[in-house]
């Protein structure tokens, strides 16, 4: 699936968290239904079988609970997509990346064959359907999602490439898969910030250490031989840049993926260079950093803003009165029509670890949505995020924010004042709740901090759901008077 992730590491943070987020994005022409859930230890199943390729994994026998926002719908198989297991470990699975024919020459991808009048099915690899379910509920740690992610590549294998954040309150990992087995992950740097769009980033990586002491990298036994063996290492001089061996550089990462770097890079530093002919980053830019030091502290809004990007701002935005009109919507935006949702994981060193982690939420377009955080350590998520069905109604956050987004869309210029207005008025409510119930979960004992955090929850989704009518029935009456079936006399 198309998507963007963002994650932060503790020290570049407003408050000391540690925070990994992603869009998760339909494929083009299809919008997926979400639902916010929480998956018990007796839910998880022995073993596992993925609907689209058919691969069968046995699990361990101590899985534990953990929140996800799997697909509404049945039919394509879990797509549990990130979430928070029962020592507040996150993971977001995942985003999509490319690569070329040289790697998946060299290590194909695990593809499900059909069985025929002459053949039995051959099961294809794991992929994006699977991976939380098999890695969340059994990791105690961000570095040991790596190494359980590691072994169940080398295992199965995959059929599609992919990237993976995994966090805990100290450290953040993003693992890249390279060809069928194969794949690296990098500790991102405390002090920095990561860029994907839809490409492998990693630009860097210490080789030496992911072969020995694996501090800050980690990757395939075999890696090195793989390199060497295939002839992969394009650098002149002996350099080692993994966005070069294992990624692309093709013509449509200049329309699709590298302009959603660029806007981000420039989001966080602005004083580098990045617009005009001779910027030392422009929206074409094959070598944008992975990761970059902020010029300042990167807050949870920063975070969803970026998330939410039609390139605002900028000639290429879609919706700009100003510029070339020949550029106006010239690039992939982040924030576009197919968001099924984004999901943003906060955990925060300052409160007990109890109520330690905050999973954020928004559903459909970004450009038009609103995010709302959640305790994690809870046994039941509120009514209007987990009831999601395939019929669009006002009962559920996934559906009530489709409606605005479909009808602001067309009447950008009359609703965009109302959208700011929903972002700023549900986000100050968002802290004032979150404030208020961390001072209640301070002073609970034990018994009562999954009773608590779910009250605080539906507190939120009460508070949201009021906020998202209201606006709704704003949006509703500008795009009613934008109709090109109007007439101004008062003939009723």
């Amino acid at each position: 699936m198309a998507c963007t992730t963002i994650l932060v590491g503790k020290n570049a943070s407003y408050d000391g968290s540690t925070i990994i987020a992603r869009n998760d994005d339909s494929g083009a022409g299809s919008f997926t239904p979400k639902k916010f859930v929480v998956v018990k230890p007796e839910e998880q199943p022995k073993v596992y079988e993925s609907v689209l390729s058919h691969c069968k994994v046995e699990l361990p026998d101590n899985p534990m609970q953990y929140t996800c926002v799997p697909n509404a719908l049945k039919g394509e198989g879990i797509w549990a997509a990130n979430g928070v297991n029962a020592e507040n470990i996150a993971m977001t699975a995942t985003e999509t990346i490319t690569s070329n024919a040289r790697v998946l020459g060299a290590d194909p991808l695990v593809k499900y064959v059909e069985a025929t009048e002459t053949q039995e099915e051959i099961p294809g690899g794991l992929g994006e359907e699977d991976f939380v379910v098999l890695v969340l509920p059994y990791i105690h740690s961000a570095r040991e999602g790596v190494e359980r992610m590691g072994a169940l590549l080398e295992k199965y294998g995959t059929y599609e490439m992919n990237g993976m954040a995994f966090q805990d309150v100290n450290e953040i990992w993003w693992l890249e898969t390279i060809g069928g087995h194969h794949f690296m992950a990098k500790r991102v740097p405390d002090d920095q910030y990561v860029m994907m769009p839809n490409q492998l980033g990693i630009d860097s990586f210490d080789m030496k250490d992911a072969l020995g002491e694996q501090k800050n990298h980690i990757c395939s036994a075999d890696l090195a031989e793989f390199i060497e063996n295939n002839h992969l290492n394009l650098s002149m001089d002996g350099g080692f840049n993994p966005r070069d061996i294992f990624g692309s550089h093709d013509d449509s990462d200049h329309v699709y993926n590298t302009p959603r770097a660029w806007f981000i890079g420039r989001y966080f530093n602005p004083s580098l260079s990045w617009d005009g002919p001779m910027a030392q980053y422009r929206p074409d830019s094959d070598n944008i950093p992975w990761s970059m030091v902020p010029e300042k502290k990167i807050t949870v809004e920063d975070v969803k803003y970026v998330l939410s990007s039609h390139y605002q701002g900028t000639p290429f935005d879609p919706y700009g009165s100003y510029g070339h009109k020949d550029m106006q919507g010239a690039f992939r935006s982040i924030g576009i029509n197919r968001n099924d949702f984004m999901g943003m994981v906060q955990i925060r060193p300052y409160v007990k670890e109890s109520h330690r982690a905050l999973q954020w939420l928004a559903f459909g377009s970004n450009a038009f949505n609103v995010m709302v955080p959640f305790y994690t350590q809870i046994d039941t998520t509120p009514e209007y995020l987990c009831n999601t069905t395939k019929d669009a109604t006002t009962d559920n956050f996934y559906w009530s924010s489709r409606y605005i987004a479909a009808l602001a869309d067309g009447a950008y210029g009359k609703c965009i004042n109302l959208i700011e207005r929903y972002n700023d008025s549900v986000q100050s409510q968002n802290h004032a709740l979150i404030k208020k119930y961390d001072g209640i979960l301070d002073q609970n004992n034990a018994d009562d901090i999954r009773t608590t955090s779910e009250q605080a929850n539906q507190a939120i989704a009460d508070m949201v759901k009021k906020e998202t009518q209201n606006t709704l029935n704003k949006v509703l009456y500008e795009a009613s008077n934008l109709m090109k079936n109007s007439y101004a006399r008062s003939d009723a």
